[in-house]
């Protein structure tokens, strides 16, 4: 029953909408703006730099928060990985905006910080090295999330760590799959054009 209420607990924490809340006080509800998302980079478009990092710190505080809590209430080693996911779906699918949420980047990130710190240390710089270097924060998010499975491995993280951030991987890439198709859209068309000049 404990186990339950901490894994309930961290879906709620998870699902608080950070960029919703902080763009009514701004006046710009950033589900109307830019890419509809409620995430940090959206945030950033349609709000501005400063909110934008305001959104993207709480989003990280609601995964490391939950799994924090639970590595201290709890006695099962593996009730912080379950209350990181938990609080990675309820950023993706939030209860409070008709599960209807973000993509979870963050979130993810801040649950690594407390269950796998080098490993979520490693991947955020891979991130924003990719976002500056893309200007596509997806293509960032969408090799961090593989990079969690690589590194987790290589670093020799207990069993159910690796299988923790196997789950994250899934998760991201079903958030992503819009992205994704953009993606292998965009690719195609620079594809053709590279194709018609060399004719």
């Amino acid at each position: 029953m404990f186990a339950v209420l901490i894994l309930v607990a961290a879906y709620l924490v998870g699902s608080i909408p950070t960029g919703v809340l902080l763009g009514r006080y701004a006046g710009k509800d950033p589900r109307a703006a830019g890419s509809g998302n409620i995430g940090a980079s959206n945030v950033t478009r349609t709000l501005g730099r400063g909110w934008g990092a305001v959104t993207l710190l709480f989003d990280v505080g609601k995964g490391a928060l939950p799994v924090w809590l639970a590595g201290r209430l709890g006695h099962d080693p593996t009730l912080p990985l379950w209350a990181g996911l938990a609080a990675v779906v309820g950023h993706c699918y939030p209860v409070w905006l008709r599960f209807r949420g973000g993509k979870g980047v963050a979130t993810a990130f801040g649950t690594l910080a407390v269950i796998a710190p080098g490993v979520g240390v490693v991947s955020a710089v891979a991130w924003v090295g990719l976002v500056l270097f893309t200007r596509t924060p997806a293509i960032g998010s969408l090799v961090a999330a593989g990079l969690f499975v690589v590194l987790a491995r290589v670093d020799g993280r207990p069993f159910e760590v690796q299988v923790y951030t196997l789950a994250l991987l899934a998760l991201l890439v079903l958030r992503h799959t819009g992205n994704i198709r953009v993606l292998l859209h965009r690719y195609r068309k620079q594809s053709e054009r590279r194709r018609r000049r060399r004719r």
